[in-house]
């Protein structure tokens, strides 16, 4: 059989502990005028920023919480006025997909709803962006090697994506010492969101020889480090193996699409004020088992997820089924509750079923699911 693939990912990663110490030399290769990026708190992001090159200008522009339309036009308005050089993210997922944004829309014209998947235009950026620096401080994400923003629009109540091949940072410096302090809710939440990205790139159906291997690699850490990582946040082992799996996770999904999982998180971030990680947990067992079954009625070739289920358990008689038995072990392990108990009920279904069918993490699943299927999915996580 002839393989065809192509792979892209992030400019440059370095990857280990105390990695952090390198991040001054990076951002003065890049200029002297720098935008850093990080969450609500800034005193780590100052702690970083006193170690910059004499002479370096520095502005912090915090993101609080999930970036929203209007902040990521804040934060390129700040790059503006400041004629920043270079943008450095500092912080969990949303603060690095903020940081990459901005590099993105400095430099290009128009406004950002000009370049925005399904609400916006979708038009492609014509510019290169601002270099880049991607620091993660959670283990989940993996936006630091990813090309796209998540951002939410309050006026659609719905998550949609910056995307382009131009996006991908010029650096990603991930230290696992940087996670240490992460509370086992976030350890949790994000560790799943994780494993999510390895899950649906591994069964995707644009996976390729590659990715696999990526996965796998990926899935194996996580399956033997997140419950380590959630009850004992001094495993620094088990803090290594999260902060690669975040890492591999996302060069998975930058080069392949996700699944159902990813399809409904989107619009359900969107309407709900519910984690990204805990969407994905409550979730990830009903659509592994509505997958395997859609799949066997399609007469289609099962055998990844019975190679899943072995990664997973450890277990080499595992089969498909102990896939999805493993998954909802492992919630309930990590004490992450059901949907109903963010506020979604059964009325909501309907909306969230026409929109999760549109999105473009559902154009990776196995198999395309049909309306009942979907139903399902919703009614076994709620």
């Amino acid at each position: 059989m002839t393989v065809n693939f192509s792979f892209a990912t992030a400019g440059q990663i370095i990857f280990g502990n105390h990695s952090l110490e390198k991040v001054p030399d990076l951002v003065a290769g890049f200029g002297k005028k720098v935008v850093l990026v990080t969450g609500k708190s800034s005193s780590r992001a100052e702690e970083l920023m006193a170690k910059f090159s004499p002479g370096t200008d520095t502005v912090i522009f915090n993101v609080p919480g999930e970036p929203t339309t209007d902040l990521i036009e804040a934060g390129v308005r700040l790059a503006r006025e400041h004629a920043s050089d270079v943008v450095v993210g500092f912080g969990g997922g949303s603060v690095v997909d903020s940081a990459k944004a901005i590099a993105a829309m400095v430099t290009n014209k128009g406004e950002l709803l000009d370049y925005l998947e399904v609400i916006g235009r979708g038009k492609p950026l014509t510019e290169k962006p601002l270099p880049c620096i991607a620091i993660p401080t959670t283990a989940g994400t993996g936006a630091e090697v990813t090309k796209n923003s998540v951002i939410k629009s309050p006026e659609n109540n719905v998550k949609v994506s910056l995307r382009s091949n131009q996006m991908y940072p010029d650096v990603a410096v991930v230290d696992p010492v940087l996670t240490w302090s992460m509370p086992p809710a976030l350890t949790a939440s994000t560790g799943v969101d994780a494993l999510t990205h390895l899950l649906e790139t591994f069964v995707s159906n644009q996976a390729n020889p590659f990715i696999d291997m990526v996965c796998r690699e990926g899935l194996t850490r996580i399956s033997r480090s997140l419950r380590k990582a959630y009850k004992d946040a001094s495993d620094k082992q088990a803090r290594e193996d999260m902060a690669m799996a975040s890492l591999l996770g996302g060069m998975a999904l930058a080069n392949v699409k996700l699944g159902a999982v990813h399809g409904f998180a989107g619009p359900m971030g969107g309407m709900f004020p519910i984690p990204h990680g805990a969407v994905c947990a409550c979730l990830m067992s009903a659509v592994i088992e509505e997958n395997i079954e859609a799949v066997r009625e399609s007469k289609l070739d099962s055998s990844k997820f019975d190679e899943l289920a072995k990664i997973l358990t450890g277990n080499e008689k595992a089969m498909s089924n102990d896939a999805a038995i493993w998954a909802a072990e492992l919630v309930a392990d990590l004490q992450i509750p059901p949907l109903s108990e963010f506020g979604l009920t059964k009325d909501d279904f309907r909306v969230l079923v026409e929109k999760a069918k549109v999105s473009s993490s559902m154009k990776g699943n196995p198999v395309e699911l049909t309306d009942e299927q979907l139903f399902r999915i919703l009614e076994r996580s709620l």
